[in-house]
């Protein structure tokens, strides 16, 4: 099962190979991670889905973590009330004849064109995982030549 945690930590170097080293040496797996700086800029949110087979590993994971000097503190939103995002960019086919099919998928979700040639688009879409399979889903009959997408962002 996948969970989304949080984890302020001091925005120093190494403090990221720190915290991923954790999970390597424990053969924990990161499935997405996002980081930046917070309001204080000596302070850095790390958001990271990470699998977990049941509560004790979850458990296990954060306390390796409240271990690490660097760790403020640690959130976990498997059950807490929250909102998260995700950012997806991907790169489609494009003629002006399939123009009004692809504006009524992206009306659906909060996605737009944020670039266009002759023949490829650039959309941009934010939303939770379920939305960003679902618009991927209905922009495959288009082909999808290129795909990048950020790790979760989460906040209570």
């Amino acid at each position: 099962m996948r969970h989304t945690i949080s984890v302020t930590v001091e925005n120093k170097p190494g403090v990221l190979a720190r915290v991923a080293g954790l999970f390597s040496a424990r053969g924990y797996n990161i499935a997405s991670l996002a980081v930046s700086e917070t309001l204080d800029p000596t302070i850095s949110y790390m958001t990271m889905v990470v699998e977990a087979q049941d509560e004790r590993i979850l458990e296990q994971i954060k306390k390796q973590l409240n271990k690490l000097i660097d760790v403020i503190t640690i959130t976990d939103f498997t059950k807490k009330e929250h909102v998260d995002r995700e950012l997806v960019l991907l790169k489609i086919n494009y003629s002006s004849k399939d123009k009004s099919k692809i504006e009524s998928i992206l009306d659906k979700y909060t996605a737009k064109i944020v670039s266009h040639k002759a023949d490829a688009a650039i959309v941009e879409a934010m939303g939770d995982q379920d939305q960003i399979k679902q618009l991927l889903s209905g922009l495959q009959q288009f082909g999808i030549q290129e795909l990048v997408r950020t790790g979760r962002l989460a906040i209570a």
